[in-house]
């Protein structure tokens, strides 16, 4: 028999509220909520701890919830739509542990690692997009210099399609990452527009972090100048930028190609 709460004004469904809209609470509490089945499945295959997992049976029809092996509770559906922020997470939400995110934690196993890094993205949009890029690509791991949100905010969780728990993931302040990459002897491109070379003419088949900004005002002048060599996607229009989630896939699947895809 599972825990049921039918009222939207019980106290836990109060602080899932919370959760989803404040990332001081999701940093205080070391919570976070994740919608839908396939996320929450990407999630305990990533190794996130599910502290307990919410459903709706007049939405959520499958029969395995046991499979889960954490706290269940049965919610009805006016508490269901007062904590879902979407309309297709098939009637079942999680609140799970958060991970550090350190520098320190990250775990590189190739010689070559392949590493994407962007400098203080600000729309979880971009965030998601360029976690579902380097998923797609399978780098070595993302790292966020300088985030302007933290990483369960649940639009990136929802624009990533579950692909923040399928990355390995570091963030930190630009210096930081600058030292950590130097210190492992990854060469740094730095997609800018000033003394650069046409990103197909680099080779990035031994240890590479390709670095992207943002599309208002490109990279700071600390990545530049830590620059091994800055890369560039010739325009043939009349912009002279694409968004960043499109210039890093097309940078990393670059790098991917000239490495076999290996």
């Amino acid at each position: 028999m599972h825990k049921e709460i039918t009222s939207i004004n019980n106290s836990f469904i109060k602080e899932i509220v919370q959760l989803q809209s404040k990332s001081r609470v999701r940093k205080n509490t070391g919570r976070f909520v994740i919608e839908g089945k396939r996320e929450i499945s990407l999630a305990i295959k990533g190794n996130y701890k599910v502290l307990q997992l919410l459903y709706c049976d007049e939405i959520y029809t499958d029969s395995n919830l046991d499979d889960f092996q954490t706290e269940i509770i049965k919610i009805s559906k006016e508490v269901y739509q007062k904590i879902a922020q979407r309309d297709s997470t098939e009637g079942i939400i999680a609140i799970a542990a958060s991970k550090n995110f350190s520098l320190t934690s990250l775990n590189l196993t190739s010689k070559n690692p392949l590493i994407l890094v962007a400098e203080a993205p600000e729309k979880p949009g971009n965030i998601g997009a360029l976690l579902r890029t380097a998923d797609a690509a399978h780098v070595d791991a993302v790292l966020i210099a300088n985030p302007k949100t933290d990483m369960f905010n649940p639009n990136i969780i929802r624009s990533s399609v579950g692909c923040v728990f399928t990355n390995q993931i570091a963030t930190g302040t630009t210096a930081e990452i600058i030292t950590y990459l130097k210190e492992n002897n990854i060469t740094i491109y730095c997609a800018a527009l000033t003394a650069s070379k046409s990103y197909e003419k680099v080779d990035y088949s031994e240890a590479s972090a390709i670095v992207v900004g943002t599309e208002a005002t490109g990279l700071s002048e600390e990545w530049l100048n830590n620059s091994t060599q800055n890369i560039i996607i010739p325009m043939q229009g009349q912009i002279d930028s694409l968004n960043v989630s499109v210039s890093a896939a097309i940078l990393i699947f670059e790098a991917k190609r000239q490495r076999k895809f290996a």
